[in-house]
């Protein structure tokens, strides 16, 4: 259906209009009631920019007491003149049948009567071409608007503005990307305003298509967001994809600011309302820099950003960035004496929120930053992602993707004494908390963390202490929060690729310690049964990376020479025949203590036989490592307390089983 609201005005209509506002001055002081004017003041400025209602307004305006009407003329009347002359501008008729091709040039676009604005591809670095409009004066070329945000085209795509008056582009192999709307034959010609709006016309002027009613992240005076419109955040500022943030102006009144559920495009959590649920109508971004919130009678329900601005200086915009703070900037035309002191940049006059990072409290997602990480405002006033000591982020080019410790995480088999604290004051994550606890001191709430392998964080704040687990959200580091954040990260900070087999070097090193003080037969039998421990330990858990290695390789050859005294005692000849006599050696092993013949293991071995207590205890610990359930086989911090005689070992159960697990690994 057309839109009158984007109607450009016939020049009897200008010319009235420039009549109007003479005669405006003259009858300030007469009139009627205020909400009619309001109400025709609103018809004028979103409803039809024609002269029927310009001259209503005159007549509904004289009533008003002189104050009133000066104020209410420059703020209503003054911008929706503006207005009338941004639509009454010339513009470059594009006919129908006309296209563009996605080069490496300057014939990619179409260009407004001033040049100000430009319609057709920008190349996004090397990652292809965006169909957009943009700002065509300013090195930036900072795009408002675009059609294929989530799908960049190749060199050589068109788009063809149809003679049935679609839009319509084409990747380089003619599949269809996107397209502006159904046919209809009433466009005659399509335009690039010297506003930024992008329209397909007809010869009468009215609009059936335009880029204003369907806009991507910003917003551009003399725009309106109509109910069900909405601005969708890019994903990162040199990423035009959709992003997490949503801006939108709801069907039942209501302006709203949301967190996505990313990647998909649905509401998680209203960061910011104005409440307007029932009342709200429209988004106004006038000409003069003012934002604000009508109702359906014009009645302004609220403002937005007041920062009134001339707009033959600078170029505006209201953009909601990818950080999730919308904001009102400005960037002037020229640096000349009329704009004053200004950089030839994009300057931000306000922003909300004005702390993102302290504004989202979601129960789900991740919040202003990713998993793990925390926000906090920098100099500049925008917000920061960092991740703590202990953590690097997963990838440094797109920091939203979160941190990932550096660090092996707490296993429940861990000692607390492994642990220490990386302190972050004022900081938190406070949807992250899984347990609580009230009139506390700092110390009881560090133990606290430290003894629960579960705990990877815990805050104190004001007697009060926070368990938390991975991943962490909402992560916040404000002056406002107060507190410590305690996050506990691993004393030797080893790293995940090489952690497990240190681990088990570092444990067999150990073990052989404690074994070598016996007879060289029963350490050779320890030895050979624990090797057969880590075989089946392997078969059944699959190593985590390729740097995973097998046991053999985590003893030095210097450990081994003296393990073995020299290797004087031949087993076999290369790892096959090594494996046989370890299998035959553990069915001989298995079948003595079944017998309870023990003693003929050491019938040679005058050491071991007086003290065949040690004996046993060895081969039962031996006989518990092999088991053929790994949820049955001690851990080897247990295996070292029950060898150093600090736990007890109980009778093993049946291992005969684990011979046939060995062979077939």
């Amino acid at each position: 259906m057309a839109s009158t609201r984007g109607q450009l005005l016939s020049q009897m209509e200008f010319s009235g209009i420039i009549a109007t506002q003479k005669v405006t001055m003259q009858v300030l002081a007469n009139g009627t009631r205020l909400g009619q004017l309001y109400l025709v003041s609103w018809k004028i400025f979103v409803l039809g920019s024609t002269l029927t209602n310009a001259v209503e307004l005159v007549v509904q305006i004289s009533s008003l007491p002189m104050a009133s009407s000066i104020k209410l003329f420059y703020f209503f009347l003054l911008p929706m003149l503006l207005s009338f002359s941004a639509k009454a501008q010339t513009h470059k008729n594009i006919t129908l049948a006309s296209s563009l091709s996605a080069q490496h040039n300057d014939d990619s676009s179409w260009v407004s009567p001033s040049g100000e604005f430009a319609f057709g591809f920008q190349q996004i670095e090397n990652d292809g071409f965006l169909l957009a409009i943009w700002f065509n004066k300013i090195s930036e070329k900072t795009v408002v608007w675009s059609a294929n945000r989530n799908d960049l085209v190749q060199k050589g795509s068109k788009l063809d503005l149809t003679t049935d008056g679609q839009l319509v582009l084409y990747d380089p192999h003619h599949a269809q990307i996107w397209s502006s709307l159904a046919a209809d034959s009433e466009v005659s010609y399509a335009a690039m305003l010297d506003t930024g709006n992008f329209v397909l016309a007809t010869n009468d002027s009215v609009n059936v298509w335009e880029s204003f009613d369907q806009p991507t992240d910003t917003l551009l005076p003399t725009q309106i967001m109509n109910e069900g419109s909405e601005l969708l955040a890019r994903y990162l500022d040199t990423n035009y994809s959709s992003g997490r943030f949503q801006f939108q102006m709801q069907t039942d009144g209501n302006l709203v600011m949301y967190t996505n559920n990313y990647p998909q495009d649905t509401n998680n959590f209203a960061y910011v309302a104005w409440n307007s649920l029932g009342v709200g109508y429209q988004l106004i971004f006038n000409q003069s820099g003012y934002v604000y919130l009508v109702e359906k009678n014009g009645t302004i329900f609220s403002t937005i950003f007041s920062d009134a601005t001339s707009s033959e200086d600078f170029y505006q915009r209201v953009t909601l960035d990818s950080d999730g703070v919308l904001r009102h900037y400005l960037y002037p035309k020229s640096n000349g004496a009329s704009t004053g002191v200004w950089n030839m940049s994009w300057t931000t006059l306000s922003g909300i929120p004005e702390n993102i990072c302290t504004q989202i409290t979601a129960d789900t997602g991740s919040g202003a930053c990713g998993y793990n990480s925390y926000c906090m405002i920098g100099d500049d006033q925008r917000p920061k992602c960092l991740c703590p000591n202990g953590y690097n982020f997963m990838d440094p080019k797109d920091v939203r993707k979160g941190c990932i410790p550096n660090f092996v995480q707490q296993s429940c088999e861990d000692e607390s004494g492994d642990f220490e604290y990386n302190v972050l004051t004022n900081a938190d994550w406070p949807s992250s908390s899984y347990a609580e606890f009230d009139q506390v001191s700092e110390d009881w709430c560090r133990m606290a963390c430290l003894t629960d392998c579960f705990c990877a964080v815990v805050i104190f704040n004001d007697g009060k202490c926070q368990k938390k687990k991975l991943p962490l959200s909402n992560g916040r580091m404000d002056s406002s929060t107060g507190g410590k954040a305690l996050l506990k990260v691993r004393k030797d900070n080893f790293t995940s690729s090489s952690s497990s087999s240190n681990k088990d070097h570092s444990t067999l090193i150990l073990v052989g310690s404690v074994i070598l003080g016996s007879s060289g037969f029963v350490n050779v039998l320890f030895l050979v049964l624990t090797t057969i421990y880590f075989l089946r330990r392997q078969k059944a858990v699959k190593p985590q990376n390729a740097m995973a290695t097998s046991l053999v390789q985590n003893f030095s050859y210097s450990q081994l020479d003296k393990a073995t005294e020299g290797f004087k005692e031949e087993l076999g000849c290369g790892a096959s025949a090594m494996g046989e006599n370890e299998m035959v050696l553990a069915d001989w092993v298995c079948d003595c203590y079944k017998d309870c013949s023990l003693d003929l293991l050491v019938k040679n071995d005058e050491q071991a036989k007086d003290d065949m207590n040690r004996v046993k205890k060895f081969v039962m610990i031996a006989l518990w490592c092999i088991q053929e359930d790994p949820s049955l086989r001690p851990t080897m911090k247990k295996v070292t307390q029950m060898m150093e005689g600090s736990v007890d070992v109980p009778p093993p159960p049946d291992p005969c089983s684990f011979i046939s697990s060995i062979g077939t690994s």
